[in-house]
């Protein structure tokens, strides 16, 4: 039997259309009565709200996710993060492979363009091997959580730790422990750092993953450098991401030294601890061991940079990803330099990816705008408050200035296109590159010089 789930629609519609159902689905679950912590069914607008969050694996809440939803509830959201990390196409084939369904050609290139993949060859197989890496990932992280938080919650600690798991590895920042996220636990290593793993892994990309096992693997025989041997797109990866991890790790270090909000009362191993975790968890994670609001200025600055970068492509991360923003710099240089090419690692940059990273980084920067804008007329709050939130729900990450919860009804219905959009507009501009196809012998219109600088 062969089932198929893109109703005739484009690839860019279809992918649109399924974030959507998926969100009003949840909203209409975690408004029932069931999923509320004290029985009464919570305003519609703030499940919309916590849907719309868990879906686009965002993370900033109206309503305490440990105090106002009931188990239920609380699974309903798991399984909203977990499909929106995965994504709902990938779940949706999940689904058929799980099903012994035949997934047609066009399911398949359905599958391709959501994960931006160069071939139809192999889908089911990447399709099995996400699952397999993504439930091997989380389960590992949730039984590290449990030697934290087992003894400090007892039997609640399990769903505690596979929640946050879940949570972490696809970059959501939602957690069931507290009002101000993994504050309490700024000092414990195992809570950081596992973390901290979770959000990288998810935020690399699965392609990176495979690429490393191939290298690693093949390096036994041959004996060359790893990374001599990845792919252009996983040395861009791993290079960027590193380099922001340090960057921002030295920045809020600096930055925050001799705050007595944030990092002075810490001893110096802590300091270090706290400053990376913030570092990594800017890049679209959402959870925070410090108060955002007390960071300072330039550390606030430095934040909303690293969110607006975020993570990587074909990963659970969100941002205008990393490579975007490697070729446009690169890109920049070369015409600096009167280069006609953009060359990183001894390659050369397809010109089409210079105008696919301009695309995406103006689709991020206009939605943010707009949002902060907006936001800055519905609501009387610090400018930079209102910045902070409009990044980070542009860029999907979830961490707020204590600005989310008091959000009018229009500043809440701000946030929540602002989610959405900040999720599927990307992804959908990827597509819309990637399927569009070429026009020969056309006529073109006349080229002329014009000013620009």
């Amino acid at each position: 039997m062969k089932i198929r789930f893109h109703w005739g629609l484009s690839t860019t519609r279809t992918i649109m259309l399924s974030f959507l159902l998926a969100i009003l689905a949840g909203s209409l679950l975690l408004a029932l009565p069931v999923s509320s912590a004290d029985g009464q069914p919570v305003p519609y607008i703030d499940a919309l709200f916590t849907a719309t969050t868990a879906i686009c694996v965002t993370g900033l809440v109206t309503v305490p996710t440990f105090s106002a939803w009931s188990v239920f509830g609380q699974a309903v959201i798991l399984v909203l993060i977990q499909t929106g990390g995965l994504g709902v196409i990938t779940v949706l084939s999940a689904l058929l492979i799980g099903l012994h369904r035949r997934i047609s050609l066009g399911d398949r290139m359905l599958i391709q363009d959501s994960f931006n993949l160069n071939t139809l060859s192999g889908i089911v197989k990447f399709i099995r091997k996400v699952l397999i890496g993504t439930f091997a990932a989380e389960g590992i992280g949730a039984l590290l959580y449990m030697t934290v938080f087992i003894p400090d919650y007892g039997v609640k600690g399990i769903w505690i730790s596979i929640f946050n798991a879940v949570s972490a590895f696809c970059n959501a920042g939602m957690d069931i422990i507290s009002e101000d996220s993994l504050c309490a636990y700024v000092t414990d290593p195992i809570v950081n750092l596992v973390t901290c793993a979770l959000i990288i892994l998810g935020g690399i990309g699965y392609i990176v993953w495979w690429d490393v096992g191939r290298v690693i693997k093949s390096d036994r025989r041959s004996g060359t450098k790893l990374f001599r041997r990845l792919t252009l797109h996983s040395k861009i990866v791993l290079s960027v991401t590193a380099l922001l991890i340090f960057m921002g790790t030295a920045a809020f270090f600096l930055l925050e030294y001799h705050n007595p909000l944030t990092l002075q009362p810490l001893s110096l191993p802590d300091k270090i601890m706290a400053s990376f975790f913030q570092s990594v968890t800017t890049r679209t994670a959402g959870f925070a061991t410090i108060p955002q609001q007390y960071l300072t200025n330039a550390s606030a600055i430095v934040s909303l940079l690293l969110m607006f970068i975020g993570g990587s492509p074909v990963g659970t991360a969100g941002g205008v990803k990393t490579i975007t923003v490697a070729v446009l710099l690169v890109s920049a240089f070369s015409a600096i330099r009167n280069q006609s090419d953009s060359v990183l690692f001894h390659r050369t940059i397809p010109r089409h990816a210079v105008g696919k990273a301009v695309a995406v980084v103006c689709m991020g920067f206009i939605v943010m705008s707009a949002s902060t804008l907006l936001l800055s007329i519905c609501t009387g709050a610090d400018v930079l408050d209102i910045a902070y939130e409009a990044v980070s729900a542009t860029a999907t990450v979830g961490l707020t200035r204590n600005l989310t919860p008091s959000l009018n009804l229009w500043g809440r219905l701000i946030i929540i296109v602002t989610m959405y959009f900040g999720r599927v507009g990307p992804i959908s501009l990827v597509i819309a590159f990637h399927t569009r196809k070429q026009q020969t012998n056309i006529i073109k219109n006349p080229t002329e010089e014009i000013s620009i600088g």
